[in-house]
């Protein structure tokens, strides 16, 4: 019974971080006042290279938009900061190698108690997507923070859904900003 109360707690931590959907790294200039920022805006520019559809560019951008605000950061013609985005999709392949489970064998002449099944491998196919936030300082004209997230690509046509997702994205990415001081 105690071996059952300590095995529930592991299977839980197992399930919970198997379930993490995207993966977030985030890097930034430390010498960088990221208190003094206060305004952004989009680079148009850079934005306008992203490959991706014009519509999934607006649900980044107003994701992003979003949690600026959410931030205390104002939207502005003359920003501190400027807000670019790239975006890219790597095909993974996953191979796992499962091997049969033993079972009984039977009763016979040659009789072997025990059957072990064979090898078996299942190949997997997804499109993992990687989004960039970069953020610009306007007047060092250099990048202080960028954040990444890497996570499975809804193959949907279910608008709500991808809406979902990209949010899901931004949210996690933007999770990181502003940059805490690592502890000495």
């Amino acid at each position: 019974m105690k071996k059952l109360k300590l095995l529930f707690p592991i299977v839980a931590l197992l399930l919970v971080t198997s379930c993490i959907s995207v993966r977030v790294v985030a890097d930034y200039d430390q010498e960088a006042d990221f208190k003094s920022y206060k305004t952004f805006a989009f680079y148009k520019t850079g934005i306008d290279q992203a490959e991706i559809s014009d519509l999934d560019k607006k649900r980044i951008l107003r994701s992003i938009e979003n949690e600026m605000i959410a931030k205390g950061f104002v939207k502005s013609e003359n920003p501190d900061l400027l807000v670019n985005i790239m975006t890219k999709a790597n095909k993974r392949v996953d191979l796992n190698n499962n091997w049969g489970w033993g079972g009984f064998g039977g009763w016979g002449w040659g009789w072997n108690p025990w059957i072990w099944g064979g090898g078996m491998q299942t190949v997997r196919t997804r499109i993992e997507g990687v989004l960039y936030i970069d953020l610009i300082d306007t007047k060092q004209k250099e990048l202080v923070w960028q954040g990444r997230g890497a996570g499975n690509l809804l193959n949907t046509s279910n608008i709500e859904k991808k809406e979902a997702r990209i949010q899901e994205f931004v949210k996690e990415i933007m999770k990181e900003y502003p940059p805490m001081a690592e502890s000495q």
